[in-house]
């Protein structure tokens, strides 16, 4: 059975589970969890907690799988998506086409697709989790799906690669994608609170992975990079969560930025919850914060950083990681600075700029964009050219 125990406090849950679905009783970090059919499910995480006479289970994760009939790959792909997504961002496109979970699946990966903490299938509950909030249709259009329409931040006019024409309401497209629009926890601090332990319960029953993280779900590739660097064998961040330490608001014309706030959004630079800085840290007010002189371009932000000498985050500097940029999204203006607080901590991430690569036009949803299977085949080269398999006994 389950050696983590937030997982021993669920594995009736996760045996009757396992049986429905037809899957092989989860795994142990000892003895990993391998799919022997080509699709199912499980659940990983949780506890159980008795309030008012009544027993109910929180912390949960859903997990959705699939595999190729032969798996080639040697580490497989767990997907997590981000803010008001579930896993749907990975089963298909909004216009019907196979989406990345199919696409890495035949390129040999196994595959782990997973339902957010308090999301969709693990399970919405205000009362365990706190207030829910949800995504107007007008955030998306603006920024995620037809920012060439409103041109905010400076790359948005560069955006081409939505289904069918402009992500806008009465877009077939756009009408799908936001029907998948779930609630979600409104406190991003008990977000990372509850996912970071769920994924790790996820690697100790699956065994060592690759994370791949999109948008919010960045916090969470960070975090549990740092505090299990034996589990994950890479980190592709797809337009993680930032810039770093603030949040900014989009205006459009020539000062089209602002900070919102005089708080720090991210007091750990990349995360809510704490890293493993050298030295150590007591709390957030032991980094001292500085704003970059200049932008590295026009259509770029002022980082955010360290003031120097700054800590070090040997943890992450263990994992490869890479920072996945698409042209005309709207993290293409911040995602620099992600990488800049990474290196100057001493991790290094490679950077995965898509332009570069001949692929343009892609916005922040680029797995449900026309030209998906082309970004998911871009990640897979990087992974193969800095993965490396294990040793054999």
């Amino acid at each position: 059975m389950f050696r983590n125990a937030a997982v021993g406090a669920l594995a009736l849950l996760c045996l009757a589970t396992a049986a429905r679905s037809g899957a092989a009783e989860p795994g142990t970090a000892d003895a990993p969890f391998r799919p022997t059919r080509p699709a199912g499910y499980l659940f990983v995480g949780g506890r159980y907690a008795t309030a008012g006479g009544k027993t109910t289970a929180s912390g949960q994760m859903f997990v959705e799988y699939r595999a190729p009939e032969r798996v080639t790959q040697p580490y497989p792909i767990v997907l997590v998506h981000g803010t008001a997504q579930t896993g749907t961002n990975f089963l298909g496109t909004p216009d019907g086409r196979p989406g990345w979970a199919d696409r890495f699946a035949a390129k040999g990966f196994a595959v782990y697709v997973v339902d957010q903490v308090g999301r969709g299938r693990s399970g919405g509950d205000p009362d365990t989790y706190g207030p829910y909030a949800r995504l107007p249709a007008e955030d998306l259009e603006t920024v995620f799906t037809g920012q060439e329409r409103f041109a905010l931040y400076p790359q948005a006019k560069l955006h081409t690669q939505w289904p069918g024409g402009a992500g806008v309401r009465g877009n077939a497209a756009f009408d799908q994608f936001y029907l998948s629009q779930v609630p979600y926890i409104a406190s991003a601090l008990k977000s990372e609170e509850l996912v970071d332990p769920a994924l790790v319960a996820l690697l100790e029953t699956i065994g060592p992975a690759i994370l791949l993280t999109h948008s919010q779900a960045g916090v969470f590739g960070w975090a549990v990079s740092d505090q299990r660097p034996d589990l994950v064998k890479a980190h592709v961040a797809v337009e993680p969560n930032g810039p770093t330490f603030y949040d900014i608001r989009f205006k459009g014309g020539a000062e089209w930025y602002e900070r919102v706030g005089e708080a720090r959004a991210r007091p750990y630079g990349i995360t809510r919850v704490p890293l493993h800085f050298e030295p150590p840290v007591s709390g957030p007010a032991d980094l001292t914060v500085v704003q970059a002189e200049s932008a590295a371009a026009p259509d770029k932000i002022r980082c955010w950083l360290q003031a120097e000498p700054a800590r070090r985050l040997p943890n992450l500097a263990r994992v490869p990681a890479v920072i996945v940029t698409a042209e005309a999204s709207f993290r293409a203006t911040m995602d620099d600075c992600t990488a800049a607080f990474l290196t100057q901590a001493g991790a290094r991430p490679d950077r995965l700029a898509l332009a570069e690569h001949g692929i343009r036009g892609n916005g922040h949803m680029m797995m449900l964009e026309s030209n998906s299977d082309a970004v998911a085949d871009a990640i897979v080269g990087w992974i193969q050219g800095r993965v490396r398999a294990p040793a054999q006994p």
